[in-house]
C-alpha cells in the first residue's frame, strides 16, 4: 500500500497521509485501494478496503466519514451521526480522524504549529470560490500565523479545464485570481481543448491561504489526472474510485504518562 506523508514541519504527534489507488481488492476502474462507497463499486470491498487502510495506519477508530456536497461545512470529528454532509472535518482531541475523499478535487490537511487541532478539507472549484478555507480556518479557531496546510495530490494545472464562468467567479472575488488561469490550446476546429481555460487549484487555494494570512503551506503539483496508475481522477476515466486524506492527534508521550500516573492513584 502506497501512502503519501506531507513533508511538512507539523509536531510529531500530527499524523497525516494521503491513499493512492494503490494497495485494495477492488477491481476494475476501482482498483485497487478505492476508498469511496458512493461510486458504484461492491460495499464488501470497499469496506474492506477501509479496514486494511485502519489496520496500516494502526487506527482503532473509525475516520469522520463524510457524505461531500462541494460545500462549506465542517464538522467535529469524533461525534456522532457518521455519513455526514459537510466538506471538511476538525479535530482537537486524540484519536478523532478527520478525512476527507478526492480524485480530482484538491485536499488540504491543517493543524497548527503546537499540534492541538488538525483539519482536512475538500475543496474543488467550487469549495474555494464557496468559501470551504475560510470556514475551516474559522471553525478551528487559530491565529492564521500558527496554522500549517499541507495541499494533496489532485487535478493538476495542464489538466483541469473550465468554462468562462469559472474564472469570472474568482477574478470578481480577487483580480490576482487571474493568474491562477491560462487559455487552452485551440482544436483544429478553432475551438479552445476541453474549455477557454485551464485551472490551477493548487495556486488558488495558495491565493485564497494567503489572504488569510497563512504563509506555511506545503505539498502540492501531484496531478492525478496525469497519473493513471497511481490515482484516481474523475476527469479522465467517469466511472473510478476515490482516495482519501487523513489527519489526527496521536497520544503524546507525556499525555500516555500522565494518565498512566492517575490509574495508578
Amino acid at each position: 500500500m502506497e501512502l503519501i506523508r506531507p513533508e511538512w514541519p507539523a509536531p510529531p504527534w500530527v499524523r497525516a497521509i494521503s491513499t493512492t489507488r494503490d494497495g485494495g481488492r477492488s477491481e476494475g476502474p476501482f482498483a485497487s485501494l478505492n476508498l469511496g462507497d458512493h461510486v458504484g463499486d461492491e460495499p464488501a470491498r470497499v469496506a474492506d478496503n477501509r479496514a486494511r487502510l485502519l489496520a496500516r495506519l494502526g487506527l482503532s477508530a473509525e475516520p469522520c466519514w463524510l457524505r461531500q456536497v462541494h460545500g462549506r461545512a465542517i464538522v467535529r470529528a469524533g461525534t456522532a451521526n457518521p455519513d455526514r454532509e459537510a466538506d471538511g472535518a476538525l479535530a482537537d482531541t486524540p484519536g478523532a480522524v478527520c478525512v476527507v475523499m478526492t480524485a480530482d478535487c484538491l485536499p488540504l490537511l491543517l493543524c497548527d504549529a503546537q499540534g492541538t487541532r488538525v483539519a482536512a478539507v475538500h475543496a474543488g472549484w467550487r469549495g474555494l470560490a464557496g468559501g470551504v478555507l475560510e470556514a475551516a480556518v474559522v471553525a478551528l479557531d487559530i491565529a492564521p500565523e500558527r496554522l500549517l496546510v499541507w495541499l494533496g495530490p489532485a487535478i493538476g494545472p495542464a489538466a483541469f479545464a473550465v468554462g468562462d464562468e469559472v474564472r469570472e467567479r474568482f477574478v470578481a472575488a480577487d483580480a490576482r485570481a487571474a493568474a491562477a488561469f491560462r487559455s487552452g490550446p485551440p482544436t483544429d476546429a478553432g475551438e479552445p481543448l476541453g474549455g477557454p481555460w485551464f485551472a490551477d487549484l493548487f495556486l488558488l487555494a495558495r491565493q485564497r491561504l494567503a489572504q488569510l494570512g497563512i504563509a506555511r503551506i506545503y505539498g502540492g503539483g501531484d496531478c492525478t489526472f496525469s497519473q493513471p496508475r497511481r490515482f484516481f481522477s474523475y476527469r479522465r476515466d467517469g466511472v473510478t474510485g476515490r482516495m482519501a486524506s487523513l489527519i489526527w492527534l496521536a497520544p503524546r508521550a507525556e499525555d500516555s504518562a500522565r494518565k498512566q500516573g492517575a490509574d495508578q492513584t
